[in-house]
């Protein structure tokens, strides 16, 4: 079993540290407590002393800093910390500026009496509304260990999620970025050289050679334009995908191209059953956990077939009757293993293991993804590359039989 250095104060503040053995970090601060020990910090026995308290420093405050905050209040809350103490401790450990000025916000705004997820809500950039809902059902319900276990696994598996896609992702990015890179070297310094060459040599160039010539002479002496087009068009895109047509227009592409579409439904599907079961387990009303999820997803037709869905619950319907409709943008079989789940009496349950198995799905269509990818881009690329040669050999050859 691990052995831990830990960091624990008794109840009448004095500290002790010492070196214990336990599974992990929760039945350490359980062991402590028997003792009368509230536990500060710990590190595995080898380790340089890092605190599982900590967290990162980052210009935002990223899911992996919330996921290490949720885990660790749920860690103190378990070991019976009060809120008070438990956040005092979570800012003096934070590295983030931002996140350790909300914190201590939010610890004064508890001393003062007000609701946790009351003071956590004048922060929506780190706490979402799902977030909050789930923490104001645990301070209602009284079981917040449970529901901030659950928030933590919840963020641990999209965290899992998304890394699982960008490692996928990052070989392709590094060729597209290389082969943008050298035919940039190539276009705006190479070719303009070579120009010259074949002028002094009289050599008469094919169409595609001279194209190309001409190309790159146009972004070496206009190549400021070149930069302005580009942040403008960078500008123009980045702008409109904010606004509610650009998204629905870039959902719309992603939603019907080739090879994409099915990782994209399956990804909105797995992210929207995961939060729709998390509320449903906390105890959120199905409604309500229908628009919190809504306002979580950032797919234009899953939020609005979510609001529809909503809409037709409070009157009464099913949740797979109300999904019905919108069933070609979720992936295969979801509706009907929803409707199983509401036949049963196990909703929540299924949701979960749906959630799970489409997470699953992501990540072996996105590794199949850029499986298929990098040959391709390997292909292009060569092509490119065999094209630039073509062109200059081509008239270096003919230029060279013209003078024998």
């Amino acid at each position: 079993m691990p052995v831990y250095n830990y960091t624990a104060k008794s109840f009448d503040g004095q500290t002790k540290s010492g070196i214990s053995v336990a599974k992990d970090i929760r039945e350490l601060s359980q062991d402590l407590k028997k003792e009368g020990l509230v536990l500060v910090k710990a590190f595995l026995d080898g380790e340089k002393g890092n605190s599982p308290f900590k967290i990162s420093f980052s210009f935002g405050v990223s899911l992996k800093d919330k996921i290490i905050l949720t885990r660790n209040l749920w860690i103190m809350v378990s070991a019976g910390l009060s809120f008070v103490k438990s956040f005092s401790i979570l800012a003096n450990q934070s590295r983030n500026k931002k996140l350790k000025k909300a914190l201590i916000d939010i610890k004064d705004e508890i001393s003062k009496g007000k609701n946790i997820s009351d003071a956590m809500g004048r922060y929506p950039d780190i706490f979402s509304e799902l977030f909050q809902n789930m923490v104001k059902i645990g301070e209602e319900s009284g079981t917040m260990d449970e529901i901030l276990k659950v928030l933590t696994l919840q963020m641990e598996k999209e965290h899992e999620l998304k890394s699982k896609i960008q490692n996928a992702m990052i070989y392709p990015a590094i060729i597209i970025i290389t082969m943008l890179g050298i035919g940039t070297v190539i276009v705006t310094f190479v070719l303009p050289k070579l120009s010259e060459f074949f002028t002094s040599m009289n050599i008469e160039l094919p169409i595609y050679t001279k194209l190309l010539i001409g190309f790159g002479s146009l972004a070496q002496n206009y190549w400021h334009i070149f930069i302005l087009v580009f942040l403008i068009l960078f500008s123009v895109i980045y702008f409109g995908l904010r606004t509610k047509i650009g998204k629905k227009i870039r959902d719309t592409i992603l939603i019907k191209l080739p090879f994409f579409s099915s990782l994209v439904k399956k990804s909105n599907a797995a992210s929207l059953i995961r939060s729709l079961s998390s509320l449903v387990a906390a105890g959120v009303p199905l409604v309500r956990s229908l628009e919190i999820t809504s306002g979580a997803l950032g797919n234009f037709y899953f939020k609005k077939a979510l609001n529809e869905a909503s809409e037709k619950v409070k009157k009464g319907e099913k949740l797979s009757s109300a999904l019905k409709p919108h069933q070609d943008i979720f992936p295969f079989g979801a509706i009907e293993i929803i409707e199983v789940g509401e036949e049963t009496g196990k909703t929540s349950t299924i949701l979960k293991k749906l959630a799970s198995f489409y997470e699953e799905e992501v990540i072996s269509a996105t590794e199949g993804l850029s499986t298929i990818i990098e040959p391709m881009l390997i292909i292009f690329l060569g092509a490119i590359v065999a094209f630039f040669a073509f062109s200059v050999i081509e008239p270096i050859y003919s230029g060279l039989g013209g003078i024998q």
